[in-house]
């Protein structure tokens, strides 16, 4: 595994997951809120580790999907079509998150197959009073359908390999913790401020730009390629006109 190649992939991802964090409060934050309100007759500190249970809990699955990604990338040798499509998803994803643009919601339309059957698994744990319960509830929740996760997960699935897609995952689980976390602890203001269109916006053309470098890096590979070949060829040509001939005598 190429660490000099995939170090700069975990940081890519944190910041995409931290900049998309504003859906997150949205599809996930709502549910932090309600377990925070469910707890709040413990102490502060009961209730901060109930949360950050859940979220270890959403993160863990998160790096399982990231793996089975991973692994399947594999199986394509990890080509440059992955991370084609990859690009193309964080795009969409940008888009998705500024809401000029919504068919990521196809992709989640997709996902709410599966996730009917996990949702009511989730009913029995509430409500939460230890810290097993919340981290079971945060596994479940990982798989909520959601087309930031979706787009994440091409990305996960470009890198080829289970470790680094499960890692991959699970530092754009990270990016997301912040914010999750402050909005279950009844954080209104940062909410309202990620929530802001003037904010997704900005933060969703950094996305965009990020879909648009993981476009770019398999192209220029490919043209420096073909650059390389041709000049090659230009060596050769050349090199020939330049050997001396030798003569008989």
């Amino acid at each position: 595994m190429d660490l000099s190649f995939i170090n700069p992939v975990f940081v890519s991802i944190f910041v995409i997951g931290f900049l998309g964090s504003g859906h997150c409060v949205g599809m996930c934050g709502g549910i932090a809120s309600a377990l925070s309100f469910a707890i709040s007759d413990s102490s502060a500190a009961r209730r901060a580790v109930i949360l950050l249970s859940y979220n270890l809990g959403r993160i863990v699955s998160y790096g399982v999907m990231g793996a089975l990604a991973g692994w399947l990338g594999l199986q394509f040798g990890g080509s440059s079509i992955l991370r084609w499509l990859a690009g193309f998803l964080l795009i969409a994803m940008g888009l998705y998150l500024a809401g000029w643009w919504r068919g990521l919601v196809y992709l989640e339309q997709g996902g709410a197959f599966i996730w009917r059957y996990i949702q009511p698994l989730g009913k029995n744990l509430i409500p939460l009073k230890t810290i097993p319960k919340a981290v079971l509830l945060g596994l479940l929740w990982g798989w909520l359908p959601c087309g930031m996760v979706y787009s994440a997960l091409a990305y996960a699935a470009a890198q080829g390999d289970s470790v680094a897609g499960g890692a991959v995952m699970v530092s754009f689980g990270l990016g997301t913790l912040p914010a999750v976390f402050l909005s279950g602890w009844a954080a209104s203001g940062l909410k309202t401020l990620l929530q802001k269109q003037i904010v997704r916006s900005f933060f969703a053309v950094i996305i965009i730009l990020f879909g648009c470098w993981t476009l770019w890096m398999p192209l220029s590979s490919i043209l420096g390629q073909g650059g390389h070949g041709h000049h090659t060829s230009s060596d050769r040509s050349s090199t020939s006109e330049q050997q001396p001939q030798h003569h008989n005598h």
